[in-house]
This record gives structure tokens, C-alpha cells and sequence, in this order.
């Protein structure tokens, strides 16, 4: 069996980018993560301590985002990809940063690590 935890689409705010422009006020992200996790961490019970929980994953995220400036997405998404994949029970881990406001043409912009 396995087991993945899956957010999709956190939007924050980051300082984040290398040109002036965006120096000067965080601009929106957009994270995606999964998570899969070792099949001896399934909970036996019904109770939050006995899994990972999903708080957790999210609060990482955000307080990754918001501690630094970042110059360029790849350093942010490693950032979020090695601390997620310290978290008990992670077994690998996929993380996707996305900047939807870059550009005029397009939907986004993304950088995406993954070892699943």
C-alpha cells in the first residue's frame, strides 16, 4: 500500500526574484507538494498524534516562504523539498513552486524537485 499526503495549490506571499521589480514587494506563489510516506507510520488509531499531520506539512511551507528573500524559485523549492523531506515518516517528497504573475503570456511559471 502507499500512502502520500497531498497539498495543492498554497498560495503566499514571498520575496522572491532577481530583478528590481520584484525586490520591491512580495509577489504571490503558488506551492504544490506531495508526500510519500513510509507504510510503518499508518496510524492504528484514530488519534492526530499517531500521524503526521498535515498542519505540519503546511506550516513548514509557509514559514520556509516567508523566512528570506529568495533570488531564484530553484532556491526556494530545495529549501521546502529538504525540510519536507525530514519530517517523520516522509519517505520522498515532490514540491512544485509556481509564479503566476511573471508573465503577461502565460499561466505560470514553475520549478519543480521531486525523488518520488
Amino acid at each position: 500500500m502507499e500512502r502520500r499526503f497531498i497539498l495543492k495549490g498554497l498560495e503566499a506571499q514571498a520575496s522572491i526574484g532577481i530583478y528590481d521589480h520584484e525586490r520591491v514587494a512580495p509577489q504571490r506563489i503558488i506551492i504544490d507538494a506531495e508526500l510519500c510516506l513510509d507504510a510503518s507510520t499508518e496510524p492504528l488509531d484514530d488519534q492526530i498524534e499517531n500521524t503526521l499531520n498535515y498542519d505540519i506539512i503546511r506550516e513548514t511551507i509557509l514559514n520556509i516562504v516567508s523566512a528570506k528573500h529568495y533570488d531564484l524559485q530553484e532556491t526556494l523549492a530545495r529549501q521546502l523539498f529538504d525540510a519536507l523531506q525530514l519530517l517523520n515518516g516522509v519517505r520522498s517528497v515532490r514540491v512544485k513552486s509556481s509564479k503566476p504573475d511573471a508573465y503577461n503570456d502565460c499561466e505560470m511559471i514553475s520549478y519543480q524537485l521531486s525523488n518520488l
